[in-house]
């Protein structure tokens, strides 16, 4: 695996795939797998069920891990 230059709390810009020119704060860097979770960047829907933590239940956005190639560091 590649070894990862960017940090947590870092602000980054996607270089590509569908948010590509987008900018966030990163929230998690997944150094094993290759990818970081930026925040606002990569929404998917998840569908929850109801618990103690979301007893509504539905469907919630979330950020998905992005891999590290398709960010820079934002100057």
């Amino acid at each position: 695996m590649s070894k990862a230059k960017i940090k947590r709390g870092e602000t980054v810009t996607v270089i590509a795939g569908d948010d590509k020119g987008k900018s966030g704060k990163v929230i998690q860097v997944l150094p094993g797998n290759g990818r970081v979770l930026i925040e606002g960047i990569n929404l998917v829907k998840k569908h929850m069920q109801k618990s103690e933590e979301n007893p509504q239940g539905g469907i919630v956005e979330r950020e998905a891990p992005i891999a590290i190639s398709n960010v820079k560091v934002s100057a």
